[in-house]
């Protein structure tokens, strides 16, 4: 590994498969386009269905249109909550891709009794469509983020988890705006929409039939069918190792963040900014090509390794854009109508809001996929999935908290940016009790922005540290900043033996401190010292620890 000052010109990359070669790689592409596809789906056929019954009621036999949304959302998570365990041992259990084919069969099946419901315009259908698409994506979710690590080296963890985090969005977009463009002719729209749908579930089915052969993690694990047991011992796994189980709760705790704007951009669009549906659409597409933007770029961030000090860097973007959101939107009142998104933009004030809510999405993104690949590289491969499974109940317990708590806030007469505010503010509370918590992120974003901001630095052959057992890593000592470079490079956590006068060095201090480093001094010096230092190495490589040295 080699260091130059910033601004000097980096040296040749090695010659590695770029982030986005992956989307012609057979291991890779057709199950990004079968995620795609899927969740795309989900998101023409809940949002025709949602627009169809809310704008064309009498014909639904629908007394309360406006409340169908909520009765929506909540049939599709269900299965989350009752379902995700289950789904979760059956990832584990079973080769992956036979799993993901039997699931995109049940697919068009749940798409032409969809379809059948948009023809006949019968809610109880289109109901039944929206509890089974939501049985559909539980037993997906546990299959989508064990795959990965199956297919994918550790170093492109981090970039194809930032291209399934950008196509989600992406999708979610497409299939939102479609929804709702189908919905808007009619009974012709409903019968366009019924033929969207299942021609994206029969596209999804093709694309899975190229998804590569993934073996069993536990062929011999038996199936405990009692969702409330197994949704313990599942976090009780997680919890074994506290990195991976505070990353679920951040994943989850992103969930209902992003939650919160997103249920909410109908009436910031309508109240707020007066705006109308196309104003919706403008907010909706900045913030899915924000995230998807923050994802893609996580790689090249993060240098092709798990970085969790981007975590940090996104939740301190999360906060101060959203609290900047109040601020840009506190004052504006929705007075009158806007039609159309070229008047909207001619108000300067406009700008800034969707500068804001662009750069939150996009902090999003850093912080996100960090966590997943964190999640994916450190768990056991037996039981990957049902831990994963797990995070998708807490994300859908968050989800439901977040829809109390605007709900309870609303109630109290808090405007809409408001809300925006106390997300943002509780947004850092939560990210500063984690990073308290496992000072492990706090530290390695300190030097990753050490090393961003100071160095270039060019990583040769990192793939000599093993992924995962007791080693011993020795380098040269060149300068004291040695050990935040090698810190800030390793795909790995690091217990460094340093002398102890270094360990002292005010602010480096600190990182050294918080990553359990163990001070040594010579025998001379203080005996004792070195003493505990060789008892605190012995006992880190008893524990599997890569302890890092300078001989000199």
């Amino acid at each position: 590994m080699s260091q130059a000052p910033a601004g000097m010109d980096e040296a040749a990359h090695e010659a590695e498969p770029a982030q986005f070669q992956l989307l012609k790689q057979r291991r890779f592409a057709p199950f990004f386009w079968t995620q795609f596809a899927g969740a795309g789906n989900d998101n023409v056929f809940k949002t025709a269905f949602t627009a169809m019954v809310t704008y064309q009621a009498a014909r639904f036999g629908i007394a309360d249109p406006d409340s169908i949304v909520f009765y929506i959302a909540a049939v599709f998570i269900i299965p989350f909550v009752l379902l995700s365990a289950t789904a979760g041992q059956l990832a584990d259990k079973y080769e992956k891709s036979g799993l993901i084919r039997m699931v995109k069969n049940l697919e068009i099946g749940i798409m032409l009794m969809g379809g059948a419901g948009f023809i006949m315009h019968s809610v109880p259908l289109l109901f039944a469509g929206v509890l089974m698409m939501g049985v559909h994506s539980t037993i997906f979710g546990p299959v989508k983020y064990a795959y990965l690590p199956q297919h994918l080296r550790q170093d492109e963890l981090t970039g194809g988890n930032g291209l399934i985090e950008m196509g989600t969005f992406v999708s979610i977009l497409i299939g939102t705006i479609a929804g709702n463009e189908l919905a808007a002719h009619g009974d012709a729209g409903a019968l366009w929409a019924a033929a969207a749908c299942i021609m994206i579930a029969v596209l999804g089915r093709i694309a899975s039939g190229f998804v590569p052969r993934s073996e069993s993690a536990q062929p011999d694990l038996p199936i405990n069918w009692n969702p409330l047991s197994e949704t313990w011992r599942n976090l009780v796994l997680a919890k074994q190792n506290r990195a991976v189980f505070l990353s679920l709760l951040g994943i989850s705790w992103l969930w209902f963040f992003g939650a919160t704007f997103l249920t909410s951009f109908f009436p910031f669009a309508s109240k707020v900014l007066g705006g109308d549906p196309n104003v919706v659409n403008l907010l909706l597409g900045l913030f899915s090509v924000g995230i998807g933007l923050g994802s893609v770029m996580c790689e090249r961030l993060s240098g092709k390794k798990i970085e969790i000090g981007l975590v940090p860097f996104g939740s301190i973007g999360m906060s101060v854009f959203a609290i900047d959101l109040y601020f840009a939107s506190r004052h504006l009142t929705g007075g009158g109508q806007i039609a159309g998104i070229g008047p909207f933009l001619q108000t300067g004030a406009h700008w800034r809001v969707l500068a804001d809510l662009f750069l939150l999405a996009m902090f999003g993104g850093f912080y996100s996929v960090p966590l997943y690949a964190l999640i994916q590289s450190r768990c056991e491969p037996s039981h990957r999935a049902r831990i994963i499974a797990a995070n998708n109940i807490l994300n859908a317990v968050f989800m439901i908290a977040s829809s109390l708590l605007a709900l309870f806030l609303l109630s109290q007469h808090f405007t809409i940016p408001e809300l925006f505010l106390v997300t943002g503010v509780l947004n850092a509370i939560v990210a500063a009790y984690i990073y308290g918590l496992v000072p492990e992120f706090l530290m390695r974003f300190l030097a990753w922005l050490l090393i961003h901001s100071v160095y270039r630095v060019r990583t040769i052959d990192a793939q000599r540290i093993p992924h995962q057992g007791a080693a011993v890593l020795v380098c040269n000592h060149v300068s004291f900043v040695d050990a935040v470079v090698v810190m800030a490079e390793s795909p790995r956590p690091l217990r460094f033996v340093m002398d102890h006068s270094i360990f002292k060095i005010p602010i480096l201090s600190f990182i050294f401190r918080t990553g359990r480093a163990i001070p040594i001094a010579s025998a001379r010096d203080d005996p004792a010292l070195l003493e505990r230092a060789y008892d605190e190495i012995a006992h880190a490589l008893d524990e599997g620890d890569l302890v890092c040295l300078f001989p000199e």
